[in-house]
């Protein structure tokens, strides 16, 4: 007797769309799906989210969201609290850093605007 199993189907690049839809859906911008990693024992797609700043990028990992292999739906996540509560953490640890950036960027190439879209949420 042959025993079917169930083949990944979901692509890396799939499950990273997923995972980017659903934070574009429920948290701010600067919220980021990494890269994809598949995890053979559990069967799905295992997707970190980092905090993320133009002109410096991650700043660190917040959470986690969990793809089925065989389709798009978000089997688990972090909470959405936990990872803005992270996200804030790490904003606190980088200020300085963040800050510069967009004051290098706004003397650089933008006109003087009031400071705004700093924090995570």
């Amino acid at each position: 007797m042959m025993i079917a199993s169930v083949l990944q189907t979901l692509t890396a690049l799939e499950a990273h769309g997923a995972a980017s839809m659903f934070l574009s859906d429920n948290m701010p911008d600067r919220f980021c799906a990494t890269s994809p990693s598949f995890d053979k024992t559990a069967d799905y797609w295992r997707v970190r989210v980092i905090l993320s700043y133009p002109f410096i990028g991650s700043v660190g990992e917040v959470g986690e969201i969990i793809i089925s292999s065989t389709s798009e739906e978000i089997l688990s996540h972090t909470p959405l609290d936990e990872m803005r509560s992270r996200a804030l953490s790490l904003y606190e640890q980088h200020r300085e850093a963040i800050e510069a950036a967009f004051s290098q960027s706004r003397n650089s190439y933008m006109p003087r605007t009031p400071r705004s879209g700093f924090l995570p949420g």
